[in-house]
């Protein structure tokens, strides 16, 4: 087991207090590739968490002296619609954070961290930018700033005035190296900082993120975290296990009945597709019973099974 705290659960307790702020600066100064000094944390109607969100992910907002919002998020399980709720949370900071009757150029830069512990969309990547460009369309040029703007919003491309969207996909990467940024990724991975860590942060992360250095009721609640953690990916992993197998078993059975009526090729190909469906339908409502048994929100089950409100409670 790793001798430091895994960071969600640092992200929670630890890197909230000022005195910690140096490790959330060096993975942001890391990442952005600029120096990044935190000047102090904020509250969110965004980041409110619910039972089921404790142990699934953990946010944290933060202001840097420069005024800019960053949004950390860390989610430890799979969410099929995690690119619109990447969007829902800087539009609610948009909002948040302009005072009614002010002009549009207050609007605050927003950076969004993300770091997931599952395979997020498809690719190979570990990390990913994403950031508003507008192009022509027929001429592939790239909008600008006119000089006026540029001086009056402080910025040099349109983007900037954008949120801007990092992921880092954790989960599968667990090589050392010499590049800073793969040394963080290797420790939100791993857990582990190696004594040739030379990434900013990483040193202090080494010395406030010890094991050792917790509480004996701070230990206890730190391993019963670790302890959801993995109850609540296995029981996710289960349902959807459980939801491909009856999808497949009442799918080959579809497939061999229509198969005789219609013609073994054709009937075989969609008894297959339809059985999956129903099965993998069947196993949604199996996952949000138990997910509801456990006084999950409706809300939540929604997102995670993709049934409806309604749906759910008919349940």
């Amino acid at each position: 087991m790793s001798n430091y705290i895994r960071f969600d659960w640092a992200m929670k307790r630890l890197l909230r207090d000022k005195a910690n702020f140096a490790v959330l600066e060096g993975l942001m100064t890391t990442l952005m590739k600029k120096k990044i000094i935190i000047k102090r944390l904020l509250e969110s109607e965004s980041n409110q968490e619910s039972e089921y969100d404790k142990y699934n992910r953990v946010d944290l907002l933060a202001e840097d002296e420069t005024g800019e919002l960053l949004l950390f998020e860390i989610q430890n399980n799979n969410e099929y619609a995690y690119f619109q709720r990447m969007l829902f949370g800087t539009s609610k900071l948009v909002t948040e954070y302009i005072n009614r009757g002010e002009g549009y150029e207050k609007i605050r830069k927003i950076y969004s961290i993300n770091i997931v512990y599952f395979a997020l969309g498809s690719g190979t990547d570990f990390v990913y930018h994403g950031k508003t460009e507008f192009r022509g369309i027929h001429n592939n040029e790239l909008l600008q700033l006119s000089p006026f703007q540029k001086q009056t919003f402080k910025a040099d491309e349109v983007s900037q005035l954008y949120p801007e969207y990092y992921i880092l996909k954790v989960n599968d990467f667990d090589r050392w190296s010499k590049v800073p940024l793969e040394q963080w990724i290797y420790f939100l991975n791993t857990g582990e900082i190696p004594e040739d860590a030379t990434a900013p942060g990483l040193s202090e992360a080494r010395e406030k993120l010890q094991l050792d250095k917790l509480s004996p009721d701070e230990l206890k609640a730190y391993y019963r975290h670790l302890d959801n953690v993995v109850i609540l990916r296995d029981n996710i992993h289960t349902e959807r296990a459980e939801g491909r197998a009856e999808g497949r078993a009442e799918g080959r059975a579809e497939g061999r009945a229509e198969g005789r009526a219609e013609g073994r090729a054709e009937g075989l190909e969609e008894g297959l597709a339809k059985g999956k469906a129903e099965g993998i339908e069947e196993g949604k409502k199996e996952m949000a019973l138990r997910m509801k048994a456990e006084g999950i929100p409706v809300e939540i089950i929604a997102r995670c099974s993709g049934l409806s409100a309604e749906e759910i409670e008919a349940l």
